[in-house]
């Protein structure tokens, strides 16, 4: 029990972690980043490659790219680097000058194309077959507890990683930056009236998130030990996208609930339940439950269980006659 415990108490940090990056971008600049899944995954396979070593005598079975083997944390600092980057390079070339209904089709494009060309390129990321033997951080010095002990330690490790993000998030949330941000969310042209540069700020909150997504990758691939192309599917964008969408979007808490509710209760716990039909139908169950779940929020609580803060300005009394916004 304690070993199952730990292993969803770090799938849940992960999880959240991308859930929080995918907020900035979806729930703050409202960028419809239906490619946020390739940015985790380059984030896991960065912290791979920065680990494994070279791809000769014990990995001689598989090929990749760097094979270099960097202390612990600095695989995970470039998996968030890794992560931005692809951002930026995506974010110029997705988001310049398409409406937000072509930005969703080209970022899913985008995905389509990553799954396919990854797939299929075995000197790259060793094709289809994926990566394996990825060694987990501080295995080493840690050797002494049992594997469950590691696996609490590695799940503190997330635990605080998740809490200095949130820190960070907060701070951001409470800044002019994030609000200048909701104003071109809500309505870009008078954003854009009032002198905010849109295109900008929607740049920086996605390279941001995309970095969020890479070190959520990274973090992913230390624990599990393992990388493959299959498990990147775009699919898994729609996941953390519902669980957004229910816990209720640009709400720290809210989407804390939502991915609990979405990604442990209505994933992983699943996936620990003994096979029953035929084989897959519990995958295929736990699909057709996150879109059912999706399209009953929309209909019902489009807002989400704990819908974002409504800020409103208000006029205190001030001397001489004249006000002084604030929020209320």
């Amino acid at each position: 029990m304690s070993y199952y415990l730990s292993t969803v108490a770090i799938y849940f940090g992960v999880d959240l972690l991308a859930a929080w990056g995918l907020n900035m971008q979806f729930g703050w600049a409202g960028i419809p980043n239906f490619a946020f899944i390739v940015f985790q995954a380059v984030g896991a396979y960065v912290t791979a490659v920065l680990t494994l070593g070279p791809d000769t005598g014990a990995n001689a079975y598989q090929h990749y790219v760097l094979g270099m083997q960097l202390p612990f944390p600095l695989p995970l600092l470039a998996a968030a680097a890794a992560g931005g980057v692809l951002s930026l390079v995506i974010g110029i070339i997705a988001m310049a000058r398409l409406r937000r209904d072509y930005q969703a089709a080209v970022f899913l494009l985008i995905a389509l194309i990553a799954t396919q060309v990854i797939s299929g390129d075995v000197g790259l990321v060793n094709g289809s077959n994926g990566l394996a033997g990825v060694p987990q951080p501080l295995a080493g010095p840690l050797s002494s507890l049992s594997l469950s002990q590691y696996q609490w330690a590695y799940a503190g490790f997330v635990a605080v990683v998740c809490v200095v993000t949130l820190m960070f998030l907060r701070r951001l949330g409470r800044s002019g930056w994030q609000r200048a941000l909701r104003a071109s969310r809500d309505d870009e042209a008078a954003a854009s009236a009032l002198g905010l540069n849109v295109a900008a700020l929607r740049l920086q909150v996605f390279v941001l998130g995309g970095a969020i997504a890479g070190l959520s990758g990274g973090l992913l691939v230390s624990f599990i030990t393992a990388w493959s192309p299959g498990g990147w599917g775009y699919a898994e964008t729609f996941a953390i996208l519902t669980g957004i969408i229910l816990g209720g979007v640009a709400n720290n808490w809210g989407i804390f609930l939502g991915t609990f509710l979405v990604q442990i209760v209505f994933v992983e716990v699943p996936s620990f339940l003994p096979e029953f039909g035929y084989p897959g139908l519990i995958d295929k169950l736990e699909w057709i439950l996150i879109g059912f779940m999706w399209l009953t929020v929309l209909l019902l609580r489009p807002r989400g269980i704990i819908p974002e803060r409504r800020y409103k300005a208000g006029i205190d009394a001030a001397p001489r006659g004249q006000g002084n916004v604030s929020r209320v």
